[in-house]
């Protein structure tokens, strides 16, 4: 076992974010260490601030969501130091990931957010993504935040038939009804 619980907690963050092809968000690693009793959240949000510091994760803010990915210096560390954590820890780890895949990776493949342009209307950035490509990324401007926000909300549920009018109108000579 290692002698630092925090250095056990960075290890442990590391291994978690490259074990997915996508990003983590604050909250899906938040719900794993907070529901298995594993550290505190202000605990976990310092392993953290010390990676990012590190240069070993990498993190994004969408709309009031936090996201994490692992660095190509995160994965020395972890090769180099991952074989610490205990196997049961890794088994815990493992299937934690293995239960909420598929919704976490669904949770990180829709994004929106907004934000006020020069011009003084708002710029709406809408994308979906699989593991780490984008499928399809759209800005549009509309004139109030109201309508930004309104946008925002709707892009995850609304973003399946979007894409797919896109793809068929460019992939076809005909007109196609929306």
């Amino acid at each position: 076992m290692l002698a630092e619980p925090m250095t056990l907690y960075k290890l442990m963050n590391l291994y978690m974010l490259k074990q997915v092809n996508f990003p983590l968000t604050n909250a899906q690693l938040s719900s794993f260490f907070l529901d298995r009793d594993y550290t505190s959240y202000f605990t976990l949000q310092q392993a953290l601030n010390d990676l990012l510091d590190a240069g070993l994760i990498r993190q994004e803010t969408v709309h009031n969501s936090t996201r994490y990915e692992i660095t190509p210096e995160g994965e020395d560390t972890l090769d180099f130091f991952g074989k610490t954590i205990s196997p049961a820890i890794v088994e815990d780890m493992n299937e934690y990931l293995k239960e909420n895949k598929f919704r976490m990776r669904d949770e990180a493949g829709f994004i929106s957010d907004f934000y006020k342009s020069t011009n003084q209307d708002y710029t709406v950035h809408c994308e979906v993504r699989e593991g780490k490509n984008v499928l399809i990324s759209l800005d549009v401007s509309v004139p109030d935040k109201e309508q930004a926000e309104s946008m925002c909300n709707h892009w995850k549920g609304k973003s399946q038939e979007i894409y797919s009018f896109i793809m068929k109108s460019l992939m076809s000579d005909k007109p196609v009804k929306p």
